[in-house]
């Protein structure tokens, strides 16, 4: 077989239909971030390729043509957009924010102010723009946590409160209790305060958190996810933690194996994992654990498993509660009539995952 027989060929197989590329097209026109990883936008008239939220001017619908792959819109001729590079991860680090964090890390008790950006000749609203792009928080909001992180570190192995006020730059107990409620979730104390760390992973359908300790990953939901905050939220208060910036081996763990999942060279996920729900919760995402790589079932099938077979209804929301998506696979659940019924990363990512774990 010929290279041009050859790219045929894959084309065909990655075949985009009417009804996708209409959908796509309007994913692409709004940037909406569900999509990243899904397809890929080819451009006629400049033979560029872009991800679904590239930021320049959107072409007309008929000038474009859409991939599920990058490999895909390269075999077919079209390089690389400048802009929104799709063969990076869609929230690479700018070099900018990398030279911030290391800023923040040689003095993080700093108080950051205008003048000291003029210092490293940035601008204050350019600074603020590139974290709350990548984190969804400001730089200052960022440096804030990071001192909050340290003094409740320092808490822990037996300062006292005021010592840690002081330390983390705030003059009045009150400012500091609120602050560090506000950020952290709970006010600190003397006694042993438990901690969860909280990380930013890429991957190849967009930004994922990671909230784990030295033991077990406790969340994995895209950023993107509406509620995620009120998922936070929920999962601070259950476990009585607070939630840092930070890495644990869980997280390195997590990963890895993501990575290998997504390549397609990892089907049983080890990573040791903590349920925070119900017991009713618990035992629908136990069973949703036990729903083979490649299959789908009902929410009515899933209930039966649970002999509850009248109780489709309560298993759905417990499969809607879950808070370790990939990983404790509730994509793998569908409606009866085989539609895709929901999911909290979106359906063109429930779609996605269901269509690598059949290939």
């Amino acid at each position: 077989m010929n290279i041009q027989a050859m790219i045929l060929q894959v084309r065909n197989e990655r075949m985009i239909t009417d009804q996708e590329q209409q959908e796509y097209y309007r994913a692409f026109a709004k940037k909406n971030a569900a999509y990243e990883g899904v397809f890929y936008a080819g451009i006629k008239t400049t033979g560029i390729f872009c991800r679904p939220t590239c930021p320049a001017r959107k072409a007309k619908s008929e000038n474009c043509e859409f991939f599920k792959s990058t490999q895909d819109a390269l075999l077919a001729g079209y390089r690389q957009c400048k802009r929104c590079q799709p063969l990076s991860f869609p929230s690479k680090t700018s070099n900018l924010v990398k030279r911030l964090i290391d800023a923040v890390e040689a003095e993080p008790d700093k108080r950051w102010k205008d003048a000291d950006f003029r210092a490293l000749s940035v601008d204050a609203s350019t600074v603020r723009r590139h974290f709350k792009k990548r984190f969804g928080m400001t730089f200052v909001a960022y440096a804030r946590a990071r001192r909050m992180g340290l003094a409740l570190k320092q808490i822990r192995n037996g300062s006292s409160v005021i010592e840690a006020q002081l330390d983390s730059g705030y003059e009045s107990d009150s400012g500091f209790r609120d602050a560090f409620s506000r950020i952290m979730g709970d006010l600190p104390s003397a006694k042993t305060h438990r901690i969860l760390k909280a990380e930013w992973l890429d991957t190849p359908l967009g930004p994922m958190i990671a909230i784990a300790d030295d033991a077990a990953l406790y969340l994995l939901e895209f950023v993107d996810r509406r509620g995620l905050e009120r998922e936070v939220e929920r999962l601070r208060k259950r476990q009585n933690a607070a939630v840092i910036p930070g890495r644990t081996e869980i997280t390195h763990s997590i990963e890895r194996e993501l990575a290998a999942y997504f390549s397609g060279a990892l089907r049983q996920f080890k990573t040791p994992l903590a349920f925070t729900g119900s017991d009713f919760q618990k035992s629908v995402w136990v069973a949703l654990g036990k729903i083979p790589y490649g299959t789908t079932c009902s929410y009515t099938e899933l209930a039966r498993s649970l002999g509850k077979a009248s109780a489709a209804r309560a298993v759905a929301t417990a499969n809607g509660a879950n808070q370790l998506a990939i990983i404790v696979p509730c994509h793998r659940v569908v409606n009866m009539n085989g539609q895709l019924g929901g999911y909290g990363g979106g359906l063109a990512r429930k779609k996605w995952l269901i269509d690598l774990e059949s290939t």
